[in-house]
């Protein structure tokens, strides 16, 4: 059985940031609220399957705040260009011809029409984490939605903090044992810290992290699965008004929820699962 490595993106928030501060009075954007871009993105190692993954790809990426919505999203065309390993199968190569994750979160303060702030906790929302895989059969297509609560954070300073805690469910997952059903919870944190100008664009720092725990795929999946996971981005992004180039290096911990150092064999023979260590990713992209 083959199971597809996930593409990961999230990775301009901070170049996008500035383009939305020149939407506003850039008529060259297409809206002056609906931040978007159109990226290349290269991974090295990435490890949320089962195998390495290297791969060149291209991305829809968007964000979005208004009023008492907040988004963040992207789309993969995975090995879109026809460059990277065995296993980053894509649209053209009888791959995957879609990956997709969005994170609406819809602000409970504002609907309400009620303050819900106290000390550092600014506003609080009613949040999501939505994944899909658009695989070309059940065993490489996957079906996640996290949900749950969180919160923007007065740092009163320039750096930005966001905290969000879901429950999830899991309809399919590669053929995963865990299919159907609530299995687990995750912590994400997200923040944004501005350096300097550099080359006249913006120099800064986005990192998230997500924490995954309580899943029962242990259990049910066997030794070679995890209950809990770790995947933590740490970017350093240089953007202009229209343009942005990133760096990204992603720390996994059992990655996937596959365990590391564990052998396992799906018919093309045995081999050591490397599911711990870093994963490198370059970005250039295009705002409009």
């Amino acid at each position: 059985m083959k199971y597809k490595t996930l593409i990961a993106g999230a990775v301009l928030a901070c170049s996008l940031s500035g383009a939305a501060q020149a939407a506003e009075s850039d008529p060259q954007y297409l809206s002056d609220w609906w931040h978007q871009s159109v990226n290349v993105v290269g991974s090295y190692h990435t490890r949320f399957g089962p195998q390495f993954n290297n791969d060149v790809y291209l991305e829809y990426e968007a964000f979005a705040k208004k009023e008492w919505f907040d988004f963040y999203g992207y789309l993969d065309v995975s090995n879109f260009f026809g460059v990277g390993n065995s296993n980053a199968n894509g649209v053209f190569d009888h791959g995957s011809p879609m990956f997709m994750e969005i994170e609406p979160r819809f602000s409970i303060d504002k609907l309400t029409g009620t303050s819900l702030a106290f000390g550092p906790f600014k506003e609080w929302y009613f949040a999501n984490n939505y994944i899909y895989d658009m695989g070309r059969n059940s065993d490489s297509r996957q079906n996640t939605w996290y949900m749950g609560l969180g919160t923007d954070i007065d740092t009163h300073s320039d750096v930005g903090l966001s905290l969000n805690v879901y429950a999830k469910y899991q309809w399919e997952n590669y053929g995963a044992a865990n299919e159907n059903s609530w299995d687990g919870y995750r912590f994400k944190v997200k923040y944004f810290v501005p350096i300097t100008t550099l080359w006249g664009g913006n120099l800064g720092y986005v990192g998230f992290t997500n924490f995954d725990w309580g899943s029962d795929l242990r259990d049910k999946g066997g030794a070679s699965r995890t209950s809990n996971s770790i995947a933590s981005s740490h970017i350093l992004s240089l953007g202009y008004d229209h343009w942005h180039f990133s760096a990204v290096a992603r720390y996994f911990h059992n990655g996937g929820q596959w365990a590391d150092g564990q052998e396992v064999n799906f018919g093309n023979g045995p081999f050591e699962l490397k599911s711990t260590g870093w994963g490198y990713y370059l970005v250039a992209g295009y705002n409009f």
